[in-house]
């Protein structure tokens, strides 16, 4: 299904409940979709003045307030929920021509606890990664060419990996999340899926990011990281990183192996430190009031307060600010860097999958875009990462997409 601005709104929506009805029943990738809403919506907009998003049908994780819908968090203890108002990240797409369709599944509160029912759409005994489970697989299945996502370790990159689609999250707090649960405060980020890096980027302008410098037909420099983690990558995911970094080569880019970063290999100890200690915060009221209906795995966030104490907190915040400055440092006159979006290609079963690979670059608030630029065993997707540094998001959409065009020869 290909969807444009400017094509009829009425007709996407048709295009894209069709293709649900045809394929969600195994795909499960939606817990609503409010076709009656979605449809008078199109019309509305097909009688007015096109806006940069015209009818593009769009998908929005369930951990995000959209009006008139429900608002799960596949959780039993917010059934039957449904919010007034739209948060602003979903409000801004509307203002700008977008056609909310429904509400993705996803893994409970998009932290742990019960996992999503969204099955792989390249095989539907595997997972298509979490906590953004449901949207990843719905832009990867056609229903959607857009989907809302958020990230707090791995839960856009990973199960764009996995789904073989682009995902982006951008740097910490330049969307706003006003509406949506919270888990991390210091790490939570709105990131979306899309078919195409233009549309990424477009959704980038809507949300006022600045604009960025071209690098269309000058050398590119990027930078190869294996990360302290690479021992624990599947033969194929390393063949596919291995190969990407090779063709970069082939096709004249300048790549830069980068053997360390400045305190990479603490990132995912202090990351696991805030997450637990900011998450208990983010579930103390629901433990207390309604504990019975409360997933175990929040109690032990709850709980966290015994194994992170304050000094181990206070070490995990002072040396991510020192890793966010040593990092750019480190990378400075690179484009770009490039590194594994996940340990290999979706493992069997319904859980969220490996966050080891993404949740250092979530720590340092990096943007990061996932290439869908390989394939694993049984032709399974397997994506790579491209890093920049904080707020050069689009100059980073703008580095995917010349890395992209001269790597047609291994694209998708």
């Amino acid at each position: 299904m290909v969807q444009t601005p400017y094509a009829p709104a009425v007709a996407n929506v048709h295009a894209a409940l069709q293709r649900i009805g045809a394929r969600d029943a195994q795909v499960r990738a939606w817990l609503h979709v409010d076709d009656t809403g979605a449809l008078t919506a199109a019309r509305a907009l097909d009688a007015g003045e096109p806006g940069p998003l015209h009818g593009i049908c769009v998908g929005v994780k369930d951990v995000i307030a959209v009006a008139g819908m429900p608002l799960t968090h596949n959780s039993p203890l917010f059934s039957g929920f449904v919010p007034a108002e739209d948060a602003p990240c979903v409000a801004t797409l509307r203002a700008a021509g977008a056609v909310i369709l429904g509400k993705t599944d996803t893994t409970e509160f998009a932290a742990a606890g019960r996992n999503a029912a969204s099955a792989n759409p390249h095989d539907f005994a595997r997972t298509p990664g979490g906590s953004s489970a449901g949207s990843a697989a719905a832009v990867a299945d056609g229903h959607v060419p857009l989907a809302l996502a958020t990230q707090t370790g791995g839960s856009t990159i990973r199960p764009a990996s996995f789904c073989g689609i682009h995902g982006f999250k951008p740097s910490w707090g330049l969307v706003s999340r006003e509406g949506v649960k919270t888990y991390a405060n210091s790490l939570d980020t709105v990131g979306w899926y899309a078919r195409d890096l233009d549309l990424i980027d477009r959704v980038c302008e809507i949300y006022g990011f600045a604009p960025s410098t071209h690098v269309e037909g000058r050398t590119l420099r990027i930078g190869v990281f294996r990360t302290p983690w690479w021992d624990e990558m599947t033969p194929d995911g390393q063949a596919a990183f291995d190969g990407i970094a090779a063709a970069m080569t082939g096709a004249g880019i300048d790549v830069v192996e980068i053997a360390t970063l400045p305190e990479f290999k603490h990132l995912n100890d202090d990351h696991r430190a805030i997450l637990f200690r900011e998450g208990a915060a983010a579930f103390l009221s629901l433990a207390r009031a309604r504990p019975d209906l409360l997933h175990p795995d929040f109690h032990l966030r709850v709980d966290a307060l015994a194994t992170y104490p304050d000094a181990r907190l206070r070490e995990a915040h002072d040396r991510a600010a020192a890793a966010r400055v040593g990092f750019e440092r480190a990378i400075a006159g690179l484009d770009a860097v490039l590194a594994p979006s996940a340990p290999g290609i979706a493992p069997l079963g319904r859980s969220p999958g490996e966050p080891r690979f993404n949740q250092p670059w979530t720590l340092l608030h990096a943007p990061v875009v996932n290439l869908p630029l390989a394939k694993g065993e049984g032709g399974m997707p397997i994506g790579v990462s491209l890093v920049a540094p904080r707020y050069d998001d689009r100059r980073l959409i703008g580095v995917a997409c010349e890395v992209e065009a001269r790597l047609t020869f291994i694209a998708k």
